[in-house]
């Protein structure tokens, strides 16, 4: 054995936010409100977004234990106010731990919309784990609940 895995996941997380469609997808397509509720909010680093068809999203931050932390996305799909597909990358200093697709899916629920997030995954060699993205991913989205109230 060489040491080497690759597990695939997939996972879907829905929430229902009080604000219209539109809100929501600008929270995701602004680049300044982005970086309230995604990713190095609170850490040294900064969210860059070039949110467009073939635009890219991402940022690096050192972590408290020395290592670098990586994300890479590009956007495939956009349709204003109602989807988001994006493909990204995860890696620990120079170590790739995982690559997704990801769809983010906006829908009318009464005055406010319904978020579906799908997450199609592959973890590589054991440096990360469906089960910990998932909570990542689930944090975020509370995170976007804040910010939009």
């Amino acid at each position: 054995m060489n040491g080497r895995s690759a597990e695939h996941a997939t996972y879907a997380i829905e929430r229902v936010y009080d604000a219209s469609c539109k809100r929501v997808f600008e929270a995701w397509s602004d680049p300044a409100a982005k970086s309230k509720w995604f990713g190095p909010t609170d850490s040294p680093g900064s969210l860059e977004v070039d949110f467009r068809l073939g635009g890219r999203e991402g940022f690096s931050m050192v972590l408290p234990d020395g290592r670098t932390f990586g994300y890479d996305a590009r956007f495939h799909e956009i349709v204003s106010d109602h989807r988001i597909v994006y493909a990204y990358s995860v890696d620990f200093d120079e170590t790739r731990i995982s690559v997704s697709l990801a769809t983010v899916a906006l829908t009318p629920a009464g005055d406010g919309t319904r978020l579906l997030y799908t997450e199609q995954a592959v973890f590589l060699d054991g440096g990360d784990t469906s089960a910990d993205r998932e909570r990542g991913t689930s944090e975020e989205l509370d995170a976007l609940a804040a910010w939009l109230r």
